[in-house]
């Protein structure tokens, strides 16, 4: 069976929080052959470990290593190691897959008004701007 999963599914299984959502995800999840991630899914994800359940930077980004290892799961290799990248830098997860994917549908430079986010990226050596 070839899933696609939401949030909620993720979240469920990783933290196992909730006595009948969790097993019911982790279920599904180990009889898929592949499970689907969406970019929006993880970051998403990430947010809701960061924010909600107050998970560590490191934690965060060791479950997002587990998926990316993980045989069945299938999602976009080079935009999630983008968010480790500006999440592990000290910025948000979504800033880096944002970035990444706006360079990859042909955008040259990255431009915001957020600081910190065009200050990440500058350092790792991609073109980013600030909007003042």
């Amino acid at each position: 069976m070839k899933i696609a999963v939401d949030t909620n599914v993720l979240i469920r299984a990783v933290l196992q929080d909730d006595p009948d959502q969790s097993p019911a995800a982790a279920k599904i999840m180990s009889e898929a052959s592949l499970i689907a991630i969406s970019l929006p899914c993880l970051c998403e994800f990430v947010w809701v470990l960061r924010r909600g359940a107050k998970l560590s930077i490191t934690e965060v980004a060791q479950s997002l290593r587990d998926l990316l290892e993980a045989g069945n799961v299938s999602m976009n290799r080079p935009a999630v190691e983008a968010g480790l990248t500006i999440m592990e830098a000290g910025g948000d997860f979504a800033d880096g897959v944002i970035a990444h994917e706006g360079q990859w549908l042909g955008g040259e430079t990255f431009y915001s008004f957020d600081r910190d986010a065009v200050s990440l990226l500058t350092r790792i050596g991609q073109p980013a701007r600030l909007l003042a």
